[in-house]
C-alpha cells in the first residue's frame, strides 16, 4: 500500500482497525480526531499504556480537529482531496451533517474509494442505530445464542473480536476497490457492517437453516456431541484440549489406538459415525475417564504418534510462550511511544513485499501542525486556528 493515502475519520475499533492494517502495509494514514481524542484512548482510564489502542492505531499520524467548525471541515476536505481512501465508521446522520456522505464526496472526488463501517448497514430503519461488536456482530447475528446452553447466561465475546473480523473484511474490500480503480479510474463505496460480518461468520448455521428450513441446535453440551472425536476434553491436571477428528469415520481408528481401545474400531454399534451418534454420552464419558489418567504433556506425543489431530486450549500467557507463534511471526518488534516492544502482528504476510509498522501509535494531535504545513498553511494561519480552537 505504499503510495496510498488514507484519511480516517473514525472512533473505537472497527474503522480504525482497518486503517491500522493499511498502515502496516505501507499506506500513509491520517487519523482525524476530535480535540478530546478518540474515546478509545481512555478505555483504561489513566493507564500509562493502552496496548489495545496502540494495536489498531500504530503507524498513523494524528490530526486533532474540530470538525464542527467551518474551518475544521475545510481542512478535512483539503485532506480528502489528496487522498485515495476515505475511511469512516461514524453514523450516517453525522456524515450527512458535515457533507461527508458518499454521494457528496463522490461528486467532488470521483477517484476516491469511500470505505464505510456501520453497526447494522447503510439501509433500513436501523441504519443509524449505534452498536459495538457485542451488538451487531455478537448478539444480533445469532452467534451468542448459538453458544448459549438452555437456561444459561449467554457468553460474552472478548473485546475487539467482531471489530477485527469486520476490519479485515473491509480492508480486503478497500484493496479490491483500489485494484478496480486501476482499471476504470473511478472510486466507489465499499461498505460492511458488524452485523453483516457476524452473519457471515455464522453462515454455516444460517445457510443450513436457509436450505433446510429447520432451526439449528444451539448451546450443545459437549457430553452429547454427535461426534465424540471432535470435542473438548480435560487431562489429569484439568487442562483442556480439543480433538479435531471432524471426519468421524476417518479419525476414529486413530483415536481408538491412541487411547488403547482398539477393540472399538470395528465393533458393531461403534464402527460408523452414525452408530456412535446414538452412544455419544457413553463415549464422551469413557474418553473423559481415559484422558483424566494422563497429563497433556503425556497425551501429546501419543496423539502425534497415532495421527490424532488436536490442539491445546491455551491462555494468553501460554500463547506468549508458544514457540509456534514465535516461529511464524505472530509477534513482531515494533516502535511504541517509549521505544520498541513486542506486539501482535497483522495477520497477513507477503513473500516479496515485507511489511513492518512504520511509526508508533501517535499521541493525540501529534502531527497536527506538520500536516497543516504540508497542506500549505503558514504559521500565522496555524496560530489563528489555535486561537479559534479549531485545533488544540
Amino acid at each position: 500500500m505504499t503510495g496510498i493515502t488514507v484519511v480516517e475519520l473514525g472512533v473505537w475499533v472497527a474503522g480504525p482497525s482497518c486503517g491500522g492494517l493499511l498502515a502496516d502495509w505501507g499506506a500513509e494514514v491520517v487519523k482525524i480526531e476530535a480535540p478530546g481524542g478518540d474515546p478509545f484512548r481512555g478505555l483504561y482510564g489513566n493507564a500509562a499504556i493502552n496496548g489495545a489502542f496502540e494495536m489498531d492505531n500504530r503507524g498513523k499520524r494524528s490530526l486533532a480537529l474540530d470538525m464542527g467548525s467551518p474551518a475544521g471541515l475545510e481542512i478535512a476536505l483539503e485532506l480528502i482531496a489528496g487522498a485515495d481512501v476515505f475511511l469512516t465508521n461514524l453514523r450516517q446522520r453525522v456524515l450527512d451533517r458535515w457533507g461527508l456522505d458518499y454521494d457528496s464526496l463522490r461528486e467532488r472526488f470521483p477517484r476516491l474509494v469511500y470505505a464505510s463501517v456501520t453497526g447494522y448497514g447503510t439501509e433500513g430503519p436501523e441504519k443509524d442505530r449505534a452498536s459495538y461488536d457485542f451488538g451487531g456482530f455478537w448478539a444480533r447475528s445469532g452467534m451468542a445464542a448459538a453458544l448459549t446452553r438452555p437456561h444459561e447466561i449467554p457468553p460474552a465475546a472478548r473485546g475487539g473480536m467482531g471489530d477485527h473480523t469486520t476490519a479485515m473484511g473491509l480492508c480486503a474490500g478497500v484493496a479490491a476497490a483500489l485494484f478496480e480503480r486501476e482499471r476504470t479510474g473511478s472510486g466507489q463505496l465499499v461498505s460492511t457492517s458488524l452485523f453483516r460480518a457476524g452473519v457471515f461468520v455464522m453462515s454455516w448455521d444460517t445457510s443450513l437453516s436457509l436450505r433446510s428450513g429447520a432451526p439449528n441446535p444451539v448451546g450443545m453440551r459437549r457430553e452429547r456431541s454427535i461426534n465424540p472425536a471432535f470435542n473438548s476434553y480435560a487431562d489429569a491436571e484439568g487442562r483442556w484440549f480439543w480433538l479435531l477428528g471432524l471426519e468421524g469415520d476417518r479419525h476414529w481408528p486413530d483415536l481408538m489406538r491412541a487411547v488403547g481401545r482398539e477393540d472399538l474400531i470395528g465393533r458393531e454399534g461403534y464402527a460408523t459415525l452414525r452408530d456412535r451418534m446414538g452412544k455419544a454420552e457413553e463415549i464422551v464419558s469413557m474418553l473423559d475417564g481415559i484422558f483424566a489418567e494422563r497429563t497433556l504433556a503425556e497425551w501429546g506425543p501419543i496423539f502425534d504418534r497415532e495421527d490424532v489431530w488436536w490442539a491445546p486450549v491455551q491462555t494468553t500467557e501460554e500463547l506468549l510462550r508458544d514457540p509456534q507463534a514465535e516461529a511464524n511471526g505472530v509477534f513482531i518488534d515494533a516502535p511504541v511511544p517509549e521505544g520498541t516492544a513486542k506486539v501482535v502482528a497483522s495477520p497477513v504476510d507477503f513473500s516479496e513485499s515485507r511489511w513492518a509498522p512504520s511509526r508508533p501509535c501517535p499521541e493525540l494531535g501529534q502531527h497536527t501542525e506538520e500536516i497543516l504545513l504540508e497542506l500549505g498553511y503558514d504559521w500565522d494561519r496555524i496560530i489563528e486556528l489555535k486561537e479559534a480552537s479549531v485545533i488544540p
